[in-house]
């Protein structure tokens, strides 16, 4: 290796973790717009005003001529990226990618969308609280408009199209047509699926999913199960958002918000084992050297959707989870649950609700369903095909024809997700991606390992979670994400784990096996 590209890559790692601990304050400050700012008119402008001066001085630090200059001199030296899922050559080769579409976008509207999904975020919370679309449609269309601005900025391939320059940002080499060619084959054994459980005649009780309980003893208990599954509250925190998220700053300062319904236990237990997926996959990412670099960091959305989606539905959705948790559950809410059999709540926790609405409470059989929803209606607004004021309309049409539901407001319906107003356009697809990823990796795990069930039984998950750990989270970004499914599981992502998970669970619940 000559001097040259060893001098090379120090600037650019040291440059690097510069803007990696100023992009990490920006987090900060988000969090607490989330969790914790005052809601006042002021309070919010002049976040937005913080967040739009931290994303600029961020985004003149991504695009620093003297970046090309450093990946210039270390791609010329074949010795330093010899090994191509070593270090060097994982932050030189993501560092590329992240400088080419980072310069490709001007100071002022990097500014710009950062200062409008500041305001968007706040005017969203306001305006679903009102169940009114018409109050933030005007931010949206703005959204839409600046997302367009953006997509032209980067470009897409010439048999592509817009939607697919946002999607490349959050999974490289997604866009709509392969996105498409995962889902469409996807709906039609779901539909099914829901289908067939809705004709049981002997379906779950929904009992579990009706006793009114204390959010605070419902914080303390959910507390008590992410920390027995794995989250290390010495290096993370939980509180509450209108939108349950995991926001990782550094590996040893995750937070984690959750959210919470007097009668609705099942979803907070579900919600925050998801976000502790989140959390746990932060918290063990590559440590040392590697924080701040693109070595140390998740390999991509869907990767990371995985890890929360294995935890909240192969872990904490399984008969064997409950069988730890039932008496648990039993002794800290008391008599209030004194009623319910581990049927009720085993069941309860599997029920496939009607109608499915919010995405969030979604159960298993139908949550897929609602991302094709998000992912056609985001290509048609990209296409503009669709208009931000005819978007309350096509969505609950969706919702009839997909999911056979009647949306009662916006609030259950359009408005029901922070993602568009955040400016995360071209991520929903990331969370079936993940969602298939999660029951590969699952399968794989039980393969590797056996025993699981019998683990949960007896409370004990440091066995899975290790595996997680080795196979998964300790290797950051060294792998892109395909590579990395094919590489754990041994096979190509598929539907087949999905559909054998979600057919021979839901079956036995709803008594048609």
């Amino acid at each position: 290796m000559t001097s040259t590209a060893q001098d090379a890559y120090a600037a650019l790692i040291a440059h690097v973790r510069k803007t990696a601990t100023l992009s990490t304050t920006a987090g900060i400050l988000s969090w607490d717009q989330e969790v914790m700012m005052p809601s006042s008119a002021g309070a919010v402008a002049f976040r937005g005003e913080q967040m739009a001066q931290l994303a600029g001085l961020v985004h003149g630090m991504a695009t620093d001529p003297r970046i090309a200059e450093w990946l210039d001199a270390c791609e010329a030296d074949g010795e330093l990226t010899a090994d191509a899922h070593g270090p060097a050559a994982v932050n030189v080769r993501e560092l590329r990618r992240h400088y080419d579409r980072s310069t490709k976008l001007p100071a002022s509207l990097v500014e710009e969308f950062s200062r409008t999904t500041s305001t968007a975020k706040h005017e969203w919370v306001a305006a679903r609280k009102a169940k009114e679309y018409a109050k933030f449609e005007p931010w949206l269309a703005k959204l839409v408009k600046l997302q367009r601005q953006r997509a032209e900025c980067w470009g897409w391939p010439s048999d592509g199209e817009a939607w697919d320059a946002l999607a490349d940002g959050y999974e490289p080499g997604l866009t709509a047509a392969s996105c498409a060619a995962v889902l469409n084959p996807l709906r039609g054994p779901l539909v099914e699926l829901v289908a067939e459980l809705r004709e049981s005649s002997t379906p779950p009780s929904q009992a579990f999913n009706e006793v009114k309980l204390p959010i605070d003893k419902q914080m303390s208990f959910v507390r008590m199960v992410v920390t027995r599954v794995g989250f290390d509250f010495d290096r993370g925190r939980l509180d509450e958002s209108a939108h349950p998220f995991c926001s990782g700053m550094h590996r040893d300062d995750v937070r984690m918000t959750t959210r919470f319904q007097e009668n609705l236990l099942n979803d907070a237990i579900g919600s925050t084992l998801h976000e502790s997926g989140h959390g746990m996959y932060e918290q063990h990412l590559p440590g040392g050297e590697h924080v701040g670099t693109p070595y140390g960091e998740a390999v991509s959305l869907a990767i990371h959707e995985s890890q929360s989606r294995l935890i909240e539905n192969h872990v904490g959705r399984s008969e064997s989870f409950w069988r730890w948790c039932y008496p648990l559950m039993r002794d800290h809410f008391g008599a209030a649950l004194a009623d319910l059999s581990f049927e009720d709540v085993y069941g309860g926790a599997n029920a496939m609700l009607t109608p499915s609405l919010i995405r969030v409470e979604a159960d298993e059989a139908q949550y897929n369903l609602h991302i094709m929803i998000r992912f056609e209606i985001e290509r048609a607004l990209m296409r503009g095909d669709l208009t931000t004021a005819d978007l309350p309309g096509v969505w609950n049409e969706r919702y009839r024809e997909y999911l056979g539901v009647e949306v009662p407001d916006d609030a259950k319906g359009c408005m029901q997700d922070i993602h568009w107003a955040m400016g995360a356009m071209g991520y929903f697809p990331t969370y079936t991606l993940g969602t298939l990823h999660a029951a590969q990796f699952y399968e794989t795990a039980e393969r590797d390992l056996g025993g699981l069930d019998s683990d949960f039984a007896a409370g004990r998950f440091d066995r899975l979670t290790g595996w997680l750990h080795e196979n998964i989270h300790a290797r950051g970004s060294a792998y892109l994400p395909a590579d990395l499914g094919e590489l754990v599981t041994g096979k190509p992502l598929s539907a087949e784990p999905l559909l054998r998970h979600l057919r021979g669970k839901l079956r036995a619940v709803y008594g048609l096996d």
